[in-house]
């Protein structure tokens, strides 16, 4: 997949995302085919390594030989059982793949009201890094695309000219009507990140996404005990197989959800429920796949009821995304059923 621009993060630019997409299929039912997407995220996923390709295709050949019942749940324990939890993606994109296919190859993947009934999901706008005036002419873009909800990637440039940029549409809506988050991608240094996330709190944020890198608990814990501005982890999850004990160790305020990168349906479910016996707020976001793997992370979220504007905007970044009833307007992502999609390749 080309980007339309390089996408600017803290960690690098990103020019290219490679993605892989499965087919399930049973050639006695040639009218019939599930399409699901691995793709690791490059640097971030476990899955992340030279040999992916290779171990995808071991995978798919020990998952020939499986034989599934046609149970939504029974199918999503399988592939936890069969799958190793260091192939997340592997995971994700096999559920994905699988359950299209039991439930008629119509890319539908779970009871959800996104897909039964086109009920739109509320979304952030997202603001990618880079100079100054790139980053105001997204803001400027995003605004009049009628989000009420945007998400600026900070930590790359000097950073009062991010609280600029910030105050610049602070001093335009109010939270009420605009609500703000940042993303720092691990960016600050533990020791002045309490300082810089003060002062982000002037600005009515709704919250900040790691603000430091990802295995510092004690200081991120320190962090969301001291900031003013709410925390949201997201790196910190990958990897991470004592969930419930990582979120006591750092009591966060919100966590941010990428199945690709959590290992699918069933880890991030477990998640959800650990987050929400602990009062922790969250909210679910792609991590660039394609239109199939925004499809299912969408239609996921969905079925999960969501309270919160979800990170589900990624669809128009590639230039050669696959055609998708996937449609965004007005802050919203929406499945039009009467929109036809594009046959990966």
């Amino acid at each position: 997949m080309n980007f339309r621009f390089d996408a600017g993060t803290s960690r690098g630019i990103l020019k290219t995302r490679v993605v892989y997409w499965i087919k399930a299929y049973d050639p006695n039912q040639p009218g019939r085919i599930g399409w699901g997407e691995a793709a690791p995220l490059v640097k971030l996923s476990l899955d992340d390594r030279p040999d992916f390709e290779q171990l995808l295709t071991q995978e798919l050949s020990k998952i020939k030989e499986i034989k599934f019942e046609t149970n939504s749940e029974s199918i999503l324990r399988l592939i936890q059982v069969h799958v190793s939890p260091d192939l997340p993606s592997v995971r994700f994109g096999l559920e994905t793949a699988i359950l299209d296919f039991f439930h008629g190859g119509e890319k539908r993947i779970l009871p959800n009201s996104f897909f039964d009934e086109s009920r739109p999901i509320p979304i952030n706008g997202l603001i990618w890094m880079g100079d100054a005036a790139f980053m105001a002419s997204q803001i400027e873009e995003k605004i009049e695309q009628g989000f009420d909800c945007i998400k600026m990637k900070i930590g790359a440039i000097d950073f009062e000219q991010e609280l600029a940029l910030l105050k610049s549409i602070r001093n335009r809506f109010s939270s009420e009507e605009m609500t703000l988050r940042v993303d720092a991608n691990g960016a600050f240094a533990p020791d002045e990140a309490l300082a810089k996330l003060n002062e982000l709190a002037k600005l009515d944020l709704h919250s900040i996404e790691q603000p430091i890198s990802a295995g510092n608990i004690q200081e991120m814990n320190s962090l969301c005990r001291a900031s003013l501005l709410p925390i949201a982890l997201d790196e910190e999850l990958i990897g991470v197989y004592h969930k419930g004990e990582l979120l006591d160790s750092i009591s966060p305020q919100f966590i941010i959800l990428k199945p690709t990168l959590l290992g699918g349906i069933l880890e991030t479910r477990e998640w959800i429920r650990l987050a929400e016996e602990r009062n922790i707020g969250w909210w679910m976001t792609s991590a660039l796949e394609s239109n199939v793997g925004l499809n299912a992370i969408a239609q996921l979220a969905s079925s999960l009821q969501p309270l919160l504007p979800q990170g589900l905007g990624t669809g128009k970044l590639f230039h050669n995304n696959l055609d998708s009833p996937l449609q965004i307007q007005g802050g919203q992502i929406t499945y039009q059923k009467s929109k036809i999609w594009e046959v990966p390749a």
